[in-house]
């Protein structure tokens, strides 16, 4: 008989990162395995663009009832063996739905962010009239409801583990038949890029002092690509970001020679899963991270990638790879490697089938 698994996230497939790494690329290894999968998410394409859209308060009150009515439907007249819940999936600000899911079925709650604080610099004007039922405090209820935790990192999983015993960790990961190691050609110009949101383009500003070092240093020999903000602009570098495509998302990330993962060190950011730097590694893009959090783990300075601290060790990082192919060959080439022996879903996919089964005939 197969084990049902309900998915549940905000978002449609194939349109959140988050959901993207986390569950989505294991559906059809756990189908292949025993299990029955249904993925179900709140808000559809049509509804996320008014959503995250500016006024139109009457439309998005609509959203929030038809997401309200769906998960009533969804916690009070079925069943699954598992549900599997994922990041702050219900955007109601409380923590009665994943409650109702644990008293009927085995609850799995899975996070890759410290989501139990608001984020550093957030933006939320859009949407300030709902901006209460942001509620971070909810985390901990959910993690204490929950019949096992997924946690991206040590940092998370040190805190889940405060409120529940039952906590697993659990890497993002790369599909890396979805992402092939890039074949480079040595160019007369080199690109040094970074891919990531409008919501976390604040950590790009964050390297923006280098970067002008850098141009200034090399003229026309490097050029800047910021990929997944296409309202982004810098014309003092000569930056126009790029939207996020998910049809185009590798052949984007493809371009870049050097990848680029900055962070300021918060409490926010040590809870970050590494995504960026996994992406670049994982097509063999030499990768140049901040030692915070989780990249300290992935990184190992000068082998696999660079860490770079300050501004300083930003441009001298980026000069040795600018001045070398070789270098940036054989750096990414180690990152690669280190996505697939650490960081693939190849790899991981048995602590996905393990875990599961596990709680189901855990009592």
């Amino acid at each position: 008989m197969s084990t049902t698994i309900l998915f549940i996230g905000l978002h449609r497939k194939g349109r959140s990162p988050s959901q993207r790494f986390r569950f989505e690329q294991y559906l059809d290894i756990l189908d292949e395995n025993g299990f029955e999968c249904s993925h179900v998410f709140l808000l559809n394409e049509r509804q996320d663009k008014a959503f995250y859209s500016g006024g139109n308060y009457a439309r998005k009150v609509l959203i929030l009832l038809n997401a309200l009515q769906k998960l009533i439907k969804l916690s009070f007249f079925k069943k699954y063996d598992i549900v599997f819940v994922q990041r702050e999936a219900f955007m109601l600000g409380s923590s009665f739905f994943e409650r109702q899911f644990a008293k009927r079925s085995k609850l799995i709650f899975d996070f890759d962010d410290t989501i139990w604080r608001h984020q550093t610099g957030e933006v939320k004007s859009k949407n300030k009239v709902f901006y209460f039922l942001k509620n971070p405090a909810k985390t901990i209820d959910i993690i204490r409801a929950a019949d096992m935790v997924f946690a991206g990192n040590q940092y998370l999983h040190d805190f889940a583990s405060q409120h529940n015993q039952n906590v697993i960790i659990v890497p993002t990961t790369i599909d890396t038949k979805a992402y092939p190691l890039v074949d480079k050609i040595d160019n007369d110009k080199v690109c040094v890029g970074w891919s990531g949101s409008f919501s976390t383009i604040i950590h790009f500003e964050f390297v923006i002092g280098a970067l002008k070092k850098l141009k200034t240093k090399y003229q026309d020999k490097i050029y800047f690509k910021v990929i997944g903000d296409g309202t982004y602009t810098n014309h003092e570098l000569d930056i126009q970001g790029v939207p996020w495509r998910k049809d185009s998302e590798v052949e984007d990330l493809s371009e870049i020679d050097i990848g680029l993962m900055p962070l300021p060190d918060d409490e926010w950011t040590k809870g970050k899963c590494g995504l960026k730097g996994l992406q670049y590694m994982a097509l063999g893009i030499p990768t140049v991270m901040s030692p915070v959090g989780v990249n300290t783990e992935i990184i190992q300075d000068g082998h696999n990638g660079y860490l770079a601290g300050d501004e300083n060790e930003w441009v001298e990082k980026i000069s040795s790879l600018v001045d070398s192919f070789e270098a940036r060959k054989s750096l990414g080439a180690k990152g690669r490697e280190t996505v697939e022996t650490h960081y693939s879903v190849h790899v991981n996919k048995e602590v996905y089938l393990d875990n599961l089964k596990s709680v189901v005939t855990k009592q």
